[in-house]
């Protein structure tokens, strides 16, 4: 069975921080919330980030070529990346303006009653994608165990376009926390303080979630290995080999999402012919690509074959 694709995962993100944003905006336009201003600014990056997750997932499925020959899959972990700077420059940068400018002018929020309805309804949205966002997650990696942590299955993912918005959301959960304490706050004590300083909580937390997820896509860009599940089991398909006499740790590297490059450098036992080495070889790729169809390129390399032929 395929596992679960990204891209419903962002497409619901999509709609779910669009319809938030226009209502963080007018909310905040009457309130004059600080804090709603700055979920209002996030709001609408995380809907264009999103946006560039299914540039990232179309062009990662083009094919190879002769300048790629490889293929395209990498292109996700480039939007990616793309996602993480957006969401540290604009969402984290202007939240933080924002509520330094709120404190520098502090000026009393209105209407508190529709600030709670937006946030309740913007909680309600991001809830049902957080939730989408990490039923995939699990979905995706469904060998790491139930008991595996969603920190560790962040770290393990291969997809961009769902740790992303995972991650994304995450934040966005948090986000409308501070931003529910700040209005709260400031209305109870009557100090439009409070106001300012959620929106400063919440481009800490914007940047935070931005240093995250640029960490994880810088190591799918500059060759991440495939999970250290996959290379026991490819290395249990070699060794499993009887004409294989040794080999080394399979040397892998992340193609895409779903896709993996495999090589490696095995001896095969002396005295086998020609014809013998090659059916041994076409074996365990078969192997391989069995238990791992993301294997989309095999490169196996035989030492004592190439001593013999040389």
């Amino acid at each position: 069975m395929s596992k679960p694709s990204g891209k419903r995962v962002v497409n619901a993100a999509i709609l779910a921080n669009a319809a938030i944003a226009v209502a963080k905006f007018i909310v905040a336009a009457v309130s004059g919330s600080s804090a709603l201003l700055s979920e209002g600014i996030h709001s609408t990056v995380d809907t264009f980030n999103e946006c560039l997750l299914l540039l990232g997932i179309r062009r990662s499925k083009l094919g190879a070529d002769e300048q790629h020959p490889f293929g395209h899959g990498k292109e996700i972990f480039f939007w990616g990346l793309m996602v993480a700077v957006l969401l540290f420059g604009i969402g984290g940068g202007m939240a933080i303006y924002e509520g330094i400018t709120h404190l520098m002018h502090p000026r009393p929020a209105a209407d508190i009653a529709w600030m709670y309805v937006v946030l309740a309804v913007a909680a309600a949205f991001e809830g049902y994608s957080f939730t989408v966002a990490l039923r995939t997650l699990h979905a995706q990696q469904e060998s790491g165990g139930p008991d595996v942590s969603w920190w560790r299955r962040v770290r393990r993912s291969k997809d961009p376009s769902v740790f992303t918005v995972f991650v994304e959301d995450l934040a966005a959960l948090t986000g409308i926390f501070f931003a529910l304490l700040g209005v709260t706050l400031g209305a109870l004590l009557h100090d439009p303080f409070f106001d300012g300083a959620a929106s400063l909580l919440i481009g800490a937390t914007l940047t935070t979630a931005a240093l995250v997820l640029a960490h994880e896509s810088r190591k799918l860009l500059i060759g991440e290995s495939a999970p250290a599940d996959v290379v026991r089991s490819i290395r249990e398909v070699v060794e499993g080999e009887r004409a294989v006499c040794a080999a080394e740790p399979p040397l892998t590297m992340q193609l895409g999402p779903n896709q993996i490059l495999v090589n490696v450098d095995l001896q095969l036992r002396p005295g086998l012919s020609g014809e013998e080495q090659v059916e041994t070889l076409a074996r365990i790729e078969r192997g391989i690509r069995a238990r791992h169809p993301q294997a989309m390129r095999v490169s196996l390399q035989p030492r004592r074959w190439i001593e013999e032929t040389t």
